[in-house]
């Protein structure tokens, strides 16, 4: 009986506010709908005049242009610049809204974010460390991973703040919030500093690149780079879905959670090393952009909400749309010069994370 008890309190829960898995799955219908436009308005966004409706009619009709020169250019501009551009943006929109969830999920708080906590800050000081340090001191570690010391730089960059982030928050199985949030100002804060070094002892063309590169953009967008870190994104998002079961027992503590068969311990490590996989491989090629993880996930919380069946894809989707739209805003708004991203999103984010502070400050009480 007791065991009967334990197992009917989520669907006890759901029923009291109310089942929403019909109304998460028109969000998710109409998100996707969203996301197929972002994508739309992000191939044909852009200082040029070059028209991805033309190539791609050309392309499926067969037609032969009129103007051949003409036709090259814009093929040259959508294929090679704006797709891979608009790929990388759905991959890294995605990775950060789940990356933001899942961890949101595993500290049964709103306000956890890799951004907000430190996780992309130890991704950064993995990436600088490759980008300064790569034909020196670890010119043999760049040597022997070729493509791949980059992201593989951030990934352990970001997965060693998160384990030490998770050790210092948690004890006796229970995770404080008022530490996590300190923890990870003082690890981001500590991770920043030894990047600003490694910026010190950067020459002046890895300095313009460093710049540019710490305030997030995905102008640097390339097939082979899509093609070093798509795989381990993919491979991280394909592996979120099958937390969502123990993410939703989670939220009743590790204690219920594992009387109701729950791997506590391995949903935790796997939980920790996908969000260190994805956000540091999105980290490697974008820098930093924040604020995606925090307001994607709580924003859908409020129309579907917490299911994370329905959030983690739901969260997927619209963060790729977020994050194509705040590039179309990045190209355009003081077009033919580019705008970084990670202005963009922090314009927009931070007051709406100054709102979910105010709105949950009874549950952060420092």
């Amino acid at each position: 009986m007791a065991e009967q008890s334990i197992a009917g309190a989520p669907s006890r829960a759901m029923a009291a506010d109310g089942d929403r898995s019909a109304r998460a799955r028109f969000v998710i219908a109409l998100l996707c709908v969203a996301l197929a436009l972002s994508v739309f308005l992000s191939l044909t966004a852009g200082a040029s005049d070059a028209s991805a409706v033309r190539v791609i009619r050309d392309w499926v009709t067969g037609a032969v242009p009129a103007d051949a020169v003409l036709a090259a250019r814009d093929q040259l501009i959508v294929y090679d610049i704006r797709m891979p551009r608009v790929l990388l943006g759905v991959l890294i929109g995605a990775a950060l809204a789940v990356s933001g969830a899942v961890m949101q999920g595993l500290f049964r708080n709103p306000l956890a974010d890799p951004g907000l906590i430190g996780v992309s800050a130890g991704s950064s000081l993995g990436a600088v460390a490759i980008i300064v340090l790569g034909t020196t001191w670890l010119a043999p570690v760049t040597f022997a991973l070729g493509t791949l010391a980059l992201p593989l730089a951030a990934f352990f960059g970001g997965l060693a703040v998160t384990l030490l982030l998770y050790a210092i928050a948690t004890r006796q199985g229970r995770t404080s919030v008022a530490t996590m949030l300190l923890a990870g100002l003082a690890i981001a804060a500590l991770a920043m500093a030894l990047t600003g070094v490694l910026i010190f002892m950067a020459d002046d063309r890895q300095l313009r690149d460093l710049t540019f590169w710490q305030l997030g953009s995905l102008a640097g967008a390339t097939w082979p780079k899509i093609g070093t870190v798509g795989p381990v994104i993919v491979l991280a998002l394909a592996t979120m879905p099958f937390l969502s079961r123990g993410l939703n027992a989670l939220a009743l503590g590790d204690a219920t959670a594992g009387h109701l068969g729950i791997p506590v311990q391995r949903l935790k490590y796997t939980a920790i090393v996908g969000v260190s996989a994805a956000v540091g491989a999105s980290v490697a090629v974008s820098g930093g952009i924040g604020f995606i993880g925090i307001v994607v996930p709580h924003l859908l919380r409020l129309a579907i909400g917490p299911d994370n069946r329905y959030l983690l894809p739901a969260s997927a989707l619209l963060g790729a749309s977020l994050l194509l739209l705040a590039d179309a805003v990045a190209r355009t708004i003081v077009a033919p010069a580019e705008l970084p991203i990670g202005i963009v999103t922090a314009v927009a984010g931070a007051p709406f994370f100054l709102w979910i502070l105010l709105r949950k400050r009874g549950v952060v009480d420092l």
